[in-house]
């Protein structure tokens, strides 16, 4: 049974994820009055923030008005339990944010920071929504990623199989296959 929020609506939260970067373009356009009216509109109820090393705070907000509930934090020890109990999630290209979110079957926007450096995190987030596993957008064009988001078209992330590589390392080393 899905958990309701204090108004007997079904809570559906939004987390967003910046992991231990700073990463304000993405808290600052999450916070902006159109994508948090967006998201209200797709039926999500919170939205929590983790900020990590970002300056930008966000406008906080109880949703006792009608709109999206807001809260933020900076760093957790795990946020393996924020990621288990959002209806979707938002995140930076991390590697470790994305399959962690894949592993877990939820549903994912993955949003590439285009101030990185040689940013190899772009081929992956584009890779994998090309394989239709997520959705991948810029922070300018995040808002119109949620206004059109299907996620119904998205595919579930297939299991790792390590057996191939095993048996490999097995034929290497002279084992005997099983």
């Amino acid at each position: 049974m899905e958990e309701a929020d204090d108004f007997g609506k079904p809570k559906r939260i939004v987390f967003l994820t910046v992991g231990t970067t700073c990463f304000d373009a993405l808290v600052r356009v999450v916070d902006s009055k159109e994508v948090k009216e967006e998201l209200y509109k797709k039926g999500y109820t919170h939205l929590l923030i983790q900020m990590g090393r970002g300056t930008f705070i966000p406008t906080k907000s109880s949703g006792e008005d009608g709109s999206l509930a807001v809260d933020y934090f900076t760093f957790s020890s795990s946020i393996a339990d924020c990621m288990k109990s959002a209806s979707l999630v938002i995140s930076h290209a991390g590697s470790g944010s994305i399959f962690e979110t894949l592993r877990m079957g939820k549903p994912l926007i993955v949003v590439v920071n285009e101030e990185l450096m040689d940013n190899h995190q772009s081929e992956l987030a584009e890779e994998l929504a090309d394989r239709k596993h997520l959705l991948c957008a810029r922070p300018q064009t995040l808002h119109q990623t949620i206004l059109d988001m299907n996620l119904e078209s998205l595919l579930p992330y297939p299991p790792a199989d390590a057996r191939p590589a095993v048996k490999l390392i097995n034929q290497f080393l002279g084992f005997p296959d099983d």
